[in-house]
């Protein structure tokens, strides 16, 4: 009989590097032993009810029949095989996908194999585009403030400049144009006034921008600002008449989270190029994809070089498409709409943290609820006093914030919102 074995939290501390984490001075982790439903169980006893969805991907929970299905039947034919001059079922059953459900221009799939390669693969698609057109002077991209695109250096460049790590790669990074952050909120009356604004960086600098790269209707990472989907229409308007190409990145927003399959319905705009990721495979592998039109691709492909130059190893991985298929075939025979208005219902019991001294603002949208505070949280104070609540909720910065599992039902939600109160009220940040 095999001895049960603990996980060697000593190690870990010793040895292993967690994101954005001091190798001097880390914060706990908890040992985690298995993951079901919205469950994520520790080897301590606790079941903690998981109010993140892992990094907003595991929209379906964790150990779905039909995703784990999806994964023993494709590791019997094969698990990997390169994606350079072969193709194979689920690669083209997931593009096939993968067409039909985002906006009707775009017509070209490049499979990769996170959202920052993602992003990086979206600002070459726009370099090369206009290279191939003949054009040199189009170097740089515009973005707003607040934005937040991911952790490699192109990504990393088109992120905000003052909350990011632009001051720590000055010299490394390329240089870009940045614009006001969206300033009216969701359900708020679009102030005129920032279309304005956005034209006269548009009339200065377009000469010289590839692409227009932003999130739509949420900025995630760079203070979850929930904004109005006239600031979008505009920027798709403008990229138009400017002669600009616009990348959205759906990476977080995509399947569903905000009410809209992509966030990009709420305004009625298509992109020239989407970025999109982590709940593509439900979070049960790492697969990013980015789409663009024919017209893009068309240029690339008869410019100098003739092709993408991109190409990762793990390209089109048998495993991840073959989940992937499974995963938006599992949202799509819901009534998923139906799921996230129930969410956002229950996501309504935050807005008694108004009431709590220290927070600046409780807003919700879809199937996110986010409290935001006038100053930045203690991570490992909170967290240890949420594993106490059975809850697992990761702040960063000034802002607590949900995105749970579709599956979670109102009383985890209420859960999940008491304990984020209670953390609040009793300064446990």
């Amino acid at each position: 009989m095999n001895k049960k074995q603990t996980i060697d939290l000593d190690f870990d501390r010793q040895h292993i590097w967690h994101p954005y984490t001091s190798m001097t001075q880390p914060i706990p982790v908890y040992p985690v032993t298995h993951a079901n439903h919205n469950l994520i169980h520790l080897e301590t006893g606790e079941q903690l009810i998981d109010g993140m969805a892992s990094w907003w991907s595991a929209i379906h929970g964790y150990g779905h029949p039909v995703l784990k299905n999806a994964v023993i039947e494709q590791v019997d034919k094969m698990s990997h095989v390169m994606f350079g001059g072969i193709t194979h079922q689920p690669a083209v059953e997931l593009c096939k996908k993968l067409v039909a459900i985002t906006p009707s221009k775009l017509q070209k799939v490049f499979l990769a194999d996170s959202g920052s390669v993602s992003v990086e693969v979206a600002i070459k698609m726009a370099l090369q585009y206009w290279l191939s057109q003949g054009v040199t002077s189009k170097q740089k991209l515009m973005t707003p403030l607040k934005g937040y695109h991911g952790d490699t250096f192109a990504a990393m460049s088109v992120c905000d400049p003052i909350n990011s790590m632009h001051s720590l790669y000055q010299g490394f990074l390329p240089e870009h144009v940045f614009v006001p952050a969206p300033k009216t909120q969701f359900g708020q009356q679009f102030d005129k006034l920032e279309a304005h604004h956005l034209a006269q960086y548009f009339e200065e600098h377009h000469q010289h921008v590839a692409a227009f790269i932003i999130e739509p209707i949420v900025q995630n990472a760079g203070g979850m600002n929930f904004y109005h989907p006239e600031y979008l229409r505009t920027v798709r308007e403008l990229c138009d008449r400017y002669g600009v190409l616009l990348i959205c990145d759906e990476i977080a927003t995509g399947f569903g989270r905000t009410g809209k399959l992509f966030a990009v319905e709420h305004a009625d705009i298509e992109p020239d190029i989407l970025c999109i990721g982590k709940a593509l495979t439900g979070g049960m592998m790492t697969l990013s994809a980015t789409l663009t039109t024919d017209k893009i691709a068309i240029g690339i492909s008869e410019g100098e070089a003739g092709v993408l130059m991109h190409g990762p190893t793990f390209m089109g991985n048998p495993l991840a498409c073959a989940v992937a298929c499974a995963s938006i075939d599992l949202l799509l025979e819901q009534d998923w709409q139906a799921q996230i208005a129930h969410l956002n219902d229950a996501l309504q019991a935050l807005h008694r943290c108004n009431d709590l001294e220290h927070v600046v603002d409780v807003r919700t949208l879809g199937a996110i609820g986010v409290v935001e505070l006038d100053t930045v949280i203690d991570v490992a104070k909170i967290q240890a006093f949420f594993v106490s609540k059975n809850v697992w909720i990761r702040p960063f910065g000034k802002l607590i914030y949900l995105m749970p599992p579709y599956i979670s039902c109102s009383g985890d939600i209420t859960t999940l919102a008491n304990a984020i109160y209670a953390a609040i009220a009793g300064k446990h940040y």
